[in-house]
């Protein structure tokens, strides 16, 4: 079963003195791009929590937002450095402007920095295993949403491949009249500029023979066809597929060109054509695919 790349996921543990949200979203993207955002406190975690998602997805831009806060009472110390300088500094304003009064525990209070939480020692087990915990909810709840969009999309690549199998049988079926089509037509066209003379058949022979030559398209029919046995087999039994996915079709699109490019058949170019068609709008579609 394909995947697709957008998705959203989320997971949320309390514990007794914490809690903490994960929220995983994904879009398309060529290679895995993991965009990290979390408080400070929880960066000696960000490598093996990155670890984590690597190790289950292959493909997109993932953003990962993780709200977490602690429920126990929270200790503070003062930031005396800065302190000093604050004090330093309204000392000088007041005596260089013959400003009357001074700093009082409030006014210091309310500047800037000057209490900060307490540096903690650690997570505690708990917290770190609540985190991963979370993670690995979001993570679960964004893989099956990624699941759900690839069912979709995997209906509708097959569908626009079944088509294309259906214009590859019409090029097939008219390939085979192809050069005597050339013969009738060159003879007509000889027999006009030459008012109705006598044709020389073993001529006609050899200029058919060169014509028929620059024009024929078996190896691109043969590698069409093998091309869309590798997609058909690529949707249907893999799971991580859009690199090879991306490939395969350009590969059928040059055949396609080729075939374009060699034939003048009508019912050949029309269905030549319409593979091309078919072709990039599978294209388009495959951007989403893991």
């Amino acid at each position: 079963m394909i995947r697709s790349m957008t998705g959203f996921g989320q997971g949320t543990v309390n514990g007794e003195r914490f809690s903490v949200t994960v929220d995983l979203r994904s879009v398309n993207n060529r290679n895995l791009d993991i965009h990290w955002r979390a408080p400070a406190e929880l960066a000696s975690l960000e490598m093996a929590l990155k670890k984590r998602i690597q190790a289950r997805l292959s493909r997109g831009r993932v953003d990962v937002n993780v709200s977490f806060s602690q429920t126990g009472t929270i200790e503070y110390e003062l930031n005396r450095a800065l302190i000093r300088g604050y004090l330093d500094a309204l000392r000088t304003m007041r005596d260089e402007f013959g400003l009357v009064g001074e700093p009082d525990l409030p006014t210091v209070a309310r500047l800037p920095n000057v209490l900060q939480p307490k540096a903690a020692q650690g997570l505690a087990e708990e917290v770190v295993l609540g985190i991963e915990e979370a993670l690995s909810v979001a993570l679960n709840r964004l893989v099956a949403m990624r699941e759900v969009e690839g069912e979709e999309l995997q209906r509708e690549l097959l569908l626009r491949l079944s088509r294309i199998e259906s214009q590859l049988a019409v090029i097939e079926a008219n390939e085979a009249g192809v050069v005597d089509a050339y013969r009738e037509k060159l003879r007509k066209r000889v027999g006009e500029l030459l008012d109705k003379a006598m044709l020389d058949e073993t001529r006609l022979s050899q200029e058919v023979a060169y014509l028929a030559e620059r024009s024929d398209i078996t190896e691109e029919i043969a590698r069409l066809r093998s091309h869309l046995t590798q997609l058909r087999e690529l949707l249907l039994n893999e799971t991580e597929i859009g690199k090879k996915l991306d490939f395969l079709l350009q590969e059928t699109n040059r055949e396609a060109n080729t075939v374009l490019s060699k034939s003048a058949e009508l019912a050949i170019c029309d269905a030549a054509i319409a593979i091309k068609t078919e072709v990039e709008k599978l294209r388009e579609q495959s951007l989403n695919v893991e």
